[in-house]
């Protein structure tokens, strides 16, 4: 089975530039430690994954399909550097001489040309590893696509492999599954809020016994149908 590889250019590219020294600039003071972060990245990634095909997605300033449904959407993040946002056009035009294709679109974030891809991928009989340091895409873990997780510290780059085995080891239920732990608990993150007064513990809790939010509605509609009364009901 013939293997792509997906960046999440924009999840790369900022470790990149948290991980290495922001000292490093060209003679005429153009920052450069991202590019050659993300660089350094990928070439590890390219020596020890051997891919048949690499890509990379990147978000755009515009919003996006979520920011218009959510006016709170993302409302509490910060905005991208200056000394960031200068090297994302230098980036590109790297991977564009490296003849490595690059996806973005209006209206939608990475993640989401990341899920068409994966699926479309599967569709041809190909295997996906996504490579991102976004927990968010771990939903798209299944027997072909692998989510690739990646952490920087002290400057030094780590990768885990997540499939469906790694996955379940470590949360207790399928991928797919994430979807409903993160509308249970909320996203910090993203300024996404959850249920009132469940928190990452009990959600997990939730989601382990009872699989979907779906699931667990039907169950405490079917304990009060049957006269038993519905329980504590946390939806």
């Amino acid at each position: 089975m013939k293997k792509l590889m997906v960046l999440d250019g924009n999840s790369i590219v900022n470790r990149a530039f948290y991980g290495v020294s922001q000292n490093l600039t060209t003679r005429a003071g153009q920052p450069t430690n991202a590019i050659f972060g993300f660089l350094n990245i990928l070439q590890k990634l390219l020596d020890e994954g051997k891919p048949d095909a690499l890509c990379v997605t990147f978000d755009r300033k515009a919003p996006t399909f979520r920011h218009l449904a959510y006016e709170g959407y993302k409302a509490t993040r910060k905005g991208m550097p200056d000394e960031l946002a200068s090297q994302l056009p230098l980036l590109k035009d790297v991977l564009a001489a490296m003849n490595i294709p690059m996806y973005e679109l209006d209206s939608w974030e990475a993640d989401d040309l990341i899920g068409t891809i994966s699926v479309k991928d599967t569709a041809a009989g190909w295997e996906t590893v996504i490579v991102t340091g976004d927990k968010d895409s771990l939903q798209l873990v299944t027997d072909t696509t692998t989510v690739k997780l990646v952490s920087t510290r002290m400057g030094r780059t780590t990768t885990r492999d997540m499939t469906p085995e790694a996955f379940r080891e470590e949360y207790g239920f399928d991928p797919i599954h994430i979807i409903d732990l993160k509308a249970l608990m909320g996203d910090s993150s993203d300024n996404i809020p959850g249920v009132k007064g469940v928190g990452e513990k009990t959600a997990m809790a939730l989601v382990q016994r009872y699989g979907s939010i779906d699931d667990r509605q039907a169950r405490g509609d079917q304990e009060a149908h049957r006269g038993g009364g519905p329980g504590p009901h946390v939806l």
